[in-house]
């Protein structure tokens, strides 16, 4: 796992011990990021459910202008922590141990968020939901949802939109866009 392009490509970042967190292949992350590289510099992230931090990091090299990381599990933080200072990004990031859900009622928007919640959970399409609730997202914020490829894809409602899916062998990335005001009513 390393960090693909940007201010501290090529560098590898740290993997958990054990099969609590599923890290996301750099295929994936690659292909990602390629979906979406002219809508990263200067934006604000959220990366839920972070594990090792690799998409928000990934995004702070790109020219991402601040990143917050959430994940419940103190060792999943402690990993972020170490990878963000091995990039040289702890001045322009935050890590949050906390339950995702609970995190999106705090005030705040973001422009770019990496939703990856652990694979056989209803954990997406409820973070989605809260994410519309609590209108997170600035106008033309992106949502970036990876899941299971077989996973039904969770709905969105206005002004949020789903824009398209993305398949790669057993992984499915769905990208979804919140709508400027006024256009979601058309």
């Amino acid at each position: 796992m390393r960090v693909i392009s940007g201010s501290a490509r090529g560098r590898k970042l740290k993997e958990p011990a054990g099969l609590d967190i599923r890290p996301t292949s750099d295929m994936v992350k690659e292909s990602v990021f390629n979906i979406i590289q002219f809508d990263v510099e200067g934006r604000r992230v959220l990366d839920l459910y972070a594990g090792t931090g690799q998409y928000g990091i990934e995004a702070l090299s790109r020219g991402a202008r601040r990143a917050d990381f959430v994940d419940s599990g103190p060792k999943s933080a402690k990993l972020i922590r170490e990878n963000l200072k091995l990039c040289g990004f702890t001045d322009s990031a935050t890590v949050f141990v906390r339950d995702a859900l609970k995190h999106l009622e705090r005030k705040g928007r973001y422009d770019l968020v990496f939703l990856d919640p652990p694979y056989d959970t209803p954990l997406a399409s409820k973070t989605l939901t809260k994410i519309i609730e609590f209108d997170k997202l600035n106008a033309n914020g992106i949502i970036i949802c990876e899941m299971k490829a077989d996973s039904a894809t969770p709905a969105a409602s206005a002004p949020y939109v789903m824009q398209k899916e993305y398949r790669y062998g057993s992984v499915k990335i769905v990208r979804y866009e919140r709508l400027p005001q006024g256009m979601a009513e058309r």
